[in-house]
């Protein structure tokens, strides 16, 4: 017996989340520029429909949520810390990266629109800019959250490993990109990196809300 699904639809004869390929069929069948997708769970397809269709595109939805059993597995994220992510408009697109402190979401820094960029980038940057931040302020033992495995790799080699091809329109980013590279080489830290485990937590407290 094949499992419950639930359709959204960004863009199509009528919008919204549907409880039956049939019927969401009818909002896209022939219609130009249709956006949608399926999902396992009924509260991330409501979720999902009122934010954007680019953010979820080729991601997994299909995938049932964790259990309460599989989510007190992960156990809770430690709140005194801070966490970073980034957004990005296209791929490449315009990107920008924040981070606010994880238990109440206070922003403490926020870089961009910067041009041409990507995800991948974006929160590699917000990385290492919260691990700066934190030493300046002699915070040496506050954990930092990102969602990012990508990015926890790349500060970890010290090396932002992108195929984005930059041109004059994203020197600015190239530029930081060395910055951050050069800090991470010259520098050490104390600060424990950690991932946060969206499937079981939630969206990271820094998300801009646009997924």
């Amino acid at each position: 017996m094949s499992k419950k699904k639930f359709y959204v639809v960004w863009n199509g004869r009528k919008k919204g989340v549907f409880t039956s390929w049939k019927v969401c069929k009818a909002q896209i069948d022939g219609f130009e520029g249709a956006q949608y997708k399926s999902f396992a769970d009924l509260n991330e397809a409501e979720t999902a429909s009122t934010k954007n269709y680019d953010d979820y595109k080729g991601k997994n939805t299909k995938k049932p949520t964790l259990s309460s059993a599989e989510k007190s597995s992960y156990g809770s994220p430690n709140l005194e810390s801070i966490s970073v992510d980034a957004a990005c408009a296209g791929n490449p697109g315009k990107m920008e990266y924040r981070g606010v402190l994880t238990h109440n979401k206070q922003q403490i820094f926020i870089k961009g629109p910067f041009k041409k960029g990507t995800n991948n980038i974006g929160e590699f940057l917000a990385l290492v800019h919260g691990i700066a931040l934190l030493k300046s302020k002699n915070q040496h033992n506050l954990p930092i959250y990102s969602d990012s495995k990508i990015a926890m790799s790349w500060v970890k080699k010290k090396q932002c490993r992108t195929n984005m091809v930059f041109d004059a329109s994203n020197k600015d980013l190239l530029e930081l990109i060395k910055r951050a590279e050069n800090w991470l080489k010259e520098n050490t830290y104390k600060n424990p990196i950690l991932k946060w485990e969206t499937k079981a937590w939630g969206e990271i407290p820094a998300d801009f809300g646009r997924k």
